[in-house]
């Protein structure tokens, strides 16, 4: 019931103002999109602005925020000739500069944890090199070739790896499905909001990181199993 002025500026840029009437008001899952964003009728915010019959911007919205090639493609082929269009990391460049960011830091995390784990992977086929000389011995005086047994070793190391991540992935989806509806952490709403998340995190498995993890672990395994293949295949 009470009444608020609008203040913007219309295509010549001069000052233009209208009184509106609030009749209701709305809340969104973060507190600054209300601070922000006003809604109101169609033709009103026209005459505010002086453009009577257009509108001043339309949002796409596509099926992955990520991926906004295509759509973005498709968008200037059919209106570039008459209309801007930009992706929305050129329209928040703050907010795009922080994913980038974060995309950065979550591989360096990925690569650094898998780099101390492939130490425990050295040490066990290290050891297990190590409790079976007796047997590569009798390989090599059967007449197997030291490549034959590095190769051998490699293949075990492989196969283990197969195992492992066969098992962390069936961890991994038994464990997102359950929450897959939202964890709640609003205890840290505002701290969230400041960097634009919203107060409940919702966690998805991708396919391109379930493929980016599982390559990393394969090859910074193999790797690894280098030094003790060729331990092996020297006795």
């Amino acid at each position: 019931g009470k009444r608020v002025v609008i203040m913007s500026q219309d295509p010549e840029n001069n000052v233009a103002d209208r009184g509106f009437r609030i009749v209701g008001v709305y809340r969104a899952k973060l507190s600054s999109l209300e601070e922000t964003f006003v809604y109101g009728g169609l033709a009103p915010l026209q005459a505010l602005l002086g453009v009577p019959g257009e509108v001043s911007e339309i949002a796409m919205a596509g099926a992955d925020y990520r991926q906004v090639g295509p759509l973005y493609e498709k968008a200037s082929a059919v209106f570039g000739m008459d209309l801007e269009v930009l992706p929305w990391t050129e329209l928040d460049t703050y907010l795009g500069m922080m994913l980038t960011i974060m995309d950065g830091f979550v591989l360096v995390w990925v690569v650094v944890i898998f780099l101390a784990l492939s130490f425990g992977l050295v040490n066990t086929l290290m050891m297990a090199v190590f409790e079976r000389i007796r047997e590569i011995g009798l390989m090599q005086a059967l007449g197997m070739k030291p490549s034959a047994i590095l190769y051998q070793m490699l293949l075990e190391s492989l196969m283990l790896l197969a195992l492992g991540l066969l098992l962390g992935n069936a961890l991994a989806i038994a464990t997102i499905i359950p929450v897959r509806d939202g964890i709640d952490i609003s205890a840290v709403a505002e701290g969230m909001e400041m960097m634009g998340a919203s107060s409940v995190l919702y966690p998805a498995l991708k396919l391109k990181d379930l493929l980016m993890a599982n390559s990393v672990v394969i090859v910074l395994g193999i790797l690894t199993s280098l030094l003790p293949a060729w331990r092996a295949s020297q006795y």
